[in-house]
């Protein structure tokens, strides 16, 4: 699964009650389930929620869990349309490899003197949800809860948030990342017990040789390749120093690696400087490859990073036109840092007031012949950095840092993407809170204030969550 196709998330509604009230209140099963296609339909703008049949047996609940998980659903949400008993679905929730969320709700929002043993039928729900949470926390089953009216505008919010946590670590199960050569000799914040993360997290590494890339460059559709090209002539400025040689070996490179990533279904890769350079095949690096795919959803980072290649990606369904970059300079006259690395960087999140250049740019790492490279400085605003450390065993920490990109000065000198992060903690109290939480040099940064964002999805996926 990759992150390209823009979908909202896929959500099942799993509606519980029981039998008993049938005799009791004719029609109170389709009445219900009306409530909860209803909700569906609230929530239709946020993604698409599927509501079950009323869930009334045990094996009522296995068959709509079944549905959901065989649709490849991102999560479940439970909502009570009566009291239900939790005995029904404790062992089917408890068991489910969806994140649930336990949607603490009911039809009416307020409790009237009109209201009769049918109204308070139809809006007991609370008691159930709490037998249902009672048998998770038991069942040691991470869950989410939202307890709220759900016409409400806050609900919305709420389940907006869970929803993409869901899809990002419903997505992160299923992730596949492709490492092209090894990663950076000695560069120990990058390192990762690939076993541990496939079996805690879900993504799986996997290598892929410098000749795959070396063929599919010799194979690559001219009509894909000139797309490219014309592609970046209608929406950058481009450096009349490029020959066209240059960029269509460029080109080339871009179109062999997406080939290889849909083709074998990787959703993020990542790729070392040096693997390129020393295999004797190459002209140049993909820095501008990588920044394109970036742009279109797939995860990525440098030198062999696996872990925050998977966090790119996650950064992408979560929230959006996620960036890789790395923190390069200290700026304490501003209270901020120079963000930036060798060359890659998600032209998605380029300052809307200038054009993103792709420049002739001379560069003596990997020792081989200038790379095209794309130019820009980050849209100013609010962002939020991320950062995941692996620690002992199948332990990670995700750490956080909200801030903002300054309009800052131009650094003519400076031939890549970058830009001046403030933390809104502060340079030196966000540097001293990252450092000692462990926090790797390389981070992904997305624009907007996030940190309720990545701190839902660490809930859903057991990584303990720090905040500088």
């Amino acid at each position: 699964m990759t992150a390209l196709d823009g979908r909202k998330p896929r959500i099942g509604i799993l509606g519980i009650m029981q039998d008993l009230y049938d005799e009791m209140i004719p029609g109170i099963a389709q009445r219900q389930e009306g409530y909860a296609a209803e909700l569906a339909a609230h929530l239709s703008d946020i993604g698409e929620f599927i509501p079950s049949k009323a869930i009334k047996y045990r094996e009522d609940a296995e068959r709509a869990m079944r549905e959901f998980e065989d649709s490849y659903l991102d999560g479940v949400l439970v909502v009570m349309l009566t009291y239900g008993p939790a005995m029904r679905v404790a062992r089917l929730l408890s068991e489910s490899r969806l994140p649930i969320c336990l949607a603490n709700i009911q039809p009416e929002p307020d409790v009237t003197p009109a209201w009769d043993m049918a109204d308070m039928t139809y809006n007991q729900g609370v008691h159930g949800a709490q037998d249902t949470a009672n048998a998770m926390v038991r069942a040691g089953k991470p869950f989410a809860v939202i307890t709220d009216d759900w016409h409400a505008e806050s609900f919305r919010v709420s389940v907006d948030r869970w929803a993409r946590a869901a899809a990002a670590a419903t997505a992160w199960k299923r992730l596949k990342v492709a490492i092209f050569g090894y990663a950076m000799n000695e560069m120990g914040d990058i390192r990762v017990d690939e076993s541990a993360l496939v079996r805690s997290l879900g993504p799986a590494i996997i290598a892929v040789a410098q000749g795959d890339l070396w063929r599919g460059m010799q194979e690559a559709d001219p009509e894909a390749v000139a797309s490219v090209m014309e592609f970046e002539d209608k929406n950058f400025e481009i450096d009349p120093r490029l020959s066209s040689e240059e960029r269509t070996d460029h080109a080339r490179m871009q179109v062999a690696i997406e080939e290889i990533l849909r083709n074998r279904g990787f959703g993020a890769y990542t790729a070392h400087f040096d693997a390129i350079g020393e295999d004797g095949r190459f002209h140049r690096l993909p820095l501008a490859a990588a920044s394109s795919l970036m742009a279109k959803g797939f995860g990525y980072a440098a030198e062999g990073d696996v872990l925050t290649a998977c966090l790119v990606y996650a950064g992408h369904v979560l929230i959006g036109n996620a960036h890789f970059t790395e923190m390069y300079a200290m700026d304490f006259p501003s209270d901020s840092v120079l963000m930036s690395h060798m060359g890659e960087g998600n032209w998605k999140i380029a300052r809307s007031d200038r054009p993103v250049r792709l420049i002739k740019r001379p560069l003596g790492i990997g020792r081989l012949e200038d790379p095209p490279t794309f130019l820009f400085q980050y849209q100013p605003g609010p962002a939020t950095l991320a950062t995941l450390v692996s620690l002992e065993a199948e332990r990670f920490r995700l750490v956080v840092a909200e801030g903002e990109n300054l309009d800052s000065q131009e650094l003519p000198a400076l031939e890549m993407p970058y830009g001046q992060f403030r933390p809104a903690s502060g340079l030196r109290a966000c540097l001293d809170g990252w450092l000692t939480a462990g926090g790797p040099h390389h981070e992904v940064m997305n624009l907007g204030h996030h940190a309720a964002d990545w701190q839902a999805f660490c809930r859903l996926t057991g990584i303990e969550f720090v905040q500088v």
